[in-house]
């Protein structure tokens, strides 16, 4: 772990009476519960407490409070809902953390230009479940959906399981209002379809992991609501298997709304840590997929899951249950959504985000388990296997912390080398964060890390915002 930055100062008293005096004395936060609330995530068992916690209410007091700290060399961490995997809303240099819980509000639907304006602050489920009263639909669905923020989704560029049809988060937000480091205000784009107009700084800040600026007020575009899906979960004999029938769904003309794969310790142990869903497990089972049709005409669908069949029955799949109710399928997707808490309550975890080019899932995984083999560590795997989006989970379980912090890193060295090596990247949708840091020059070149120093230290010349992640 890094030490403090000698360049930063710490918070004084003065600082924290001006830091009251932005927000009122009920959201600056100094108490040891609050302190410890924002110093951890759900990565691993890390924890760092910052100095002080604050919580604004609009876009002028998070001017204020970064302007300020800009120009005393505090560093500043954003905080949304704490759900991020790679620790890139860890204060690990201490300083300010601004927790985006009061940006809370959904400001305007617009219907008829199917795009609505946001605050970072809004659960993810909330807006979902808001825009589909009205028909409409923000496809981007993390598994954290039910706690994560949508500003946390953009700031890692979050997928989910209906990112094979529907994209990530990047493919739906049109414009950022978004505080500079020194205070400064500005939005990044235009809230149209089309915009050949500069460099394009709203994606450049979708994916920034709150490393460039503060954001505070979000455009998304959004897409009817689809009327219909049908479920299916399909058991095979062989994980590879079940990895290598992914490509050959799309080759047969199918793009599935969902096509989430699971290995069977992956289903145990969630059947296990929820206790009230069960699904037919055969002794020789070793992994499923879960696969999702949806859109407008029932028959359609039908169809689609018919090919789909066909093509599983090629791969040494076993009996496919379909979810012909919404019980069923709500169940289903409950399990898959717990998967990592229920990892998490049989061990300390190392989350790899690995994403391949989807033909290599097979390869990955085969890959994982040999690396496994060799450094003495287990791993349940699952993801989105749709997109390539394999979570490689890495488990400590009984090794030594000596073992953890010298030899399982050794390890996944060599998982992201295999990744890079087909074209594919360490991090889909969690992000490079704090623990990620360590790998990325498996990833680029020195040129290409100096171009996006370059781009940080444009952007936040001092340094202070999210120190220590993604570049360091």
């Amino acid at each position: 772990m890094h030490g403090k930055n000698n360049t930063f100062q710490t918070l004084h008293a003065d600082l924290r009476t001006k830091l009251q005096s932005i927000v009122s004395e009920t959201y600056l936060l100094v108490d040891e519960t609050s302190l410890w609330d924002c110093g951890h995530d759900e990565t691993e068992d890390l924890s760092f407490l910052p100095e002080a916690v604050v919580v604004p209410a609009n876009t002028e007091e998070v001017s204020a409070i970064m302007a300020l700290c800009n120009a005393e060399r505090i560093p500043v961490t954003i905080r949304g809902g704490g759900s991020g995997l790679a620790g890139g809303a860890l204060p690990i240099h201490g300083g300010v953390v601004i927790w985006m819980k009061r940006f809370d509000q959904i400001l305007n639907i617009d219907a008829q230009n199917f795009q609505v304006t946001v605050e970072p602050g809004v659960v993810t489920e909330t807006l979902q479940n808001t825009l589909k009263e009205q028909g409409l639909f923000y496809p981007p669905d993390p598994s954290s959906k039910g706690w994560s923020f949508i500003g946390g989704n953009v700031n890692t560029n979050a997928g989910g399981p209906r990112a094979v049809k529907y994209g990530v988060v990047k493919d739906y937000v049109l414009n950022l209002e978004v505080v500079l480091p020194n205070g400064d205000v500005i939005w990044t784009g235009a809230n149209t379809l089309k915009n050949s107009t500069g460099y394009n700084l709203t994606q450049l800040l979708v994916g920034s992991e709150g490393t460039l600026g503060v954001v505070t007020k979000i455009v998304l575009k959004l897409q009817p609501l689809p009327t219909q899906n049908l479920l299916m979960l399909a058991p095979f004999r062989s994980a590879e298997s079940a990895c290598a029938a992914v490509a050959a769904i799309f080759q047969a003309g199918v793009t599935p709304s969902a096509l989430e794969f699971m290995e069977r310790n992956a289903i145990t142990w969630a059947v296990r840590y929820l206790g009230d869903v069960q699904i037919p497990l055969t002794d020789d089972t070793e992994a499923h997929l879960l696969i999702e049709v949806d859109g407008f005409h029932l028959e359609t669908l039908y169809k689609d899951c018919e090919t789909i069949s066909g093509v599983l029955e090629q791969f040494d799949c076993g009996e496919i249950l379909f979810a012909d109710n919404d019980a069923t399928k709500t169940d289903l997707w409950k399990l898959r959504r717990n998967v990592a808490h229920a990892v998490k309550h049989n061990s300390i975890y190392k989350e790899e985000d690995t994403v391949v080019p989807r033909a290599f899932l097979p390869q990955l995984l085969k890959k994982v388990k040999a690396v496994g083999a060799e450094y003495g560590f287990e791993s349940v795997c699952y993801g989105h296997a749709g997109d390539g989006n394999l979570h490689v989970n890495i488990l400590k379980g009984s090794l030594s912390d000596e073992h953890w912090l010298v030899e399982v890193p050794k390890g996944i060295r060599e998982i992201f080398k295999f990744v890079k090596s087909v074209n594919g990247t360490l991090s889909g949708e969690h992000g490079v964060g704090y623990v990620q840091q360590p790998y990325l020059d498996i990833m680029f070149t020195e040129t290409e890390l100096n171009l996006m120093r370059a781009i940080k230290q444009a952007f936040d010349p001092n340094g202070i915002l999210n120190p220590g992640k993604v570049l360091g």
